[in-house]
């Protein structure tokens, strides 16, 4: 399919009660999309990695009950999964859009990876754009702005990140919904490329 933005039908998926009937809408509506952005940024991702990079659309096959209150598409360097490694994200909650660098808790070299965050504190404080973000929990839409962290905020966040076994790091750019529906889709597909080049200095860490 032609590689199209997100728009307002596609955020609404997330008013949808019901599992059963936000699950059509999610793959009636977005995972074309998301797989479709998944086949483009894999190509682009293993140039600028080195690595290969496999896109993995969200199932949310454990979900009995609730609906899923966000969606995405990622990509890693495992054609298998995903959720052990340092991967790359493109989603979407109800009220924006989000794009990341992220470790999650199933990663199991948290530490050695943490340990290689808090050695390059100094820099990343410069280097990450002042309007990203960051996320200690990816099932959360909280995020901590990384415009105003200094050394030592990135420090603790990176400690607990080795420490605690739930603990998570993602690091990356959210847009709101009125903004990604006001994009074409070249502005759409330059703002993740962007995204991503700005990204890759974390992920070439491990």
């Amino acid at each position: 399919m032609t590689l199209a933005r997100f728009t307002a039908d596609d955020f609404n998926v997330f008013k949808i009660e019901g599992l059963e009937p936000r699950m059509d809408a999610l793959k009636e509506r977005i995972q074309p999309k998301l797989h479709a952005l998944g086949e483009n940024f894999s190509q682009q991702l293993s140039v600028m990695t080195g690595d290969e990079m496999y896109p993995h659309v969200a199932r949310h096959a454990r979900r009995k009950v609730n609906p899923p209150n966000d969606t995405w598409v990622a990509f890693a360097a495992n054609s298998r999964g995903y959720k052990m490694m340092p991967h790359f994200q493109i989603g979407l909650w109800e009220t924006h859009m989000f794009i990341w660098y992220a470790v999650i808790y199933e990663a199991p070299n948290k530490p050695e990876i943490g340990k290689k965050l808090e050695q390059q504190a100094d820099q990343l404080v410069q280097s990450i754009p002042s309007d990203y973000v960051w996320s200690i929990d990816h099932t959360k839409p909280d995020v901590i702005p990384h415009d105003g962290l200094g050394v030592e905020d990135l420090n603790s966040m990176f400690h607990r990140f080795q420490t605690v076994k739930k603990a998570e790091i993602l690091c990356g750019v959210r847009i709101s919904r009125d903004d990604v529906i006001q994009m074409n889709n070249d502005d759409f597909m330059k703002t993740i490329q962007d995204a991503f080049e700005h990204l890759l200095p974390l992920y070439k860490l491990n």
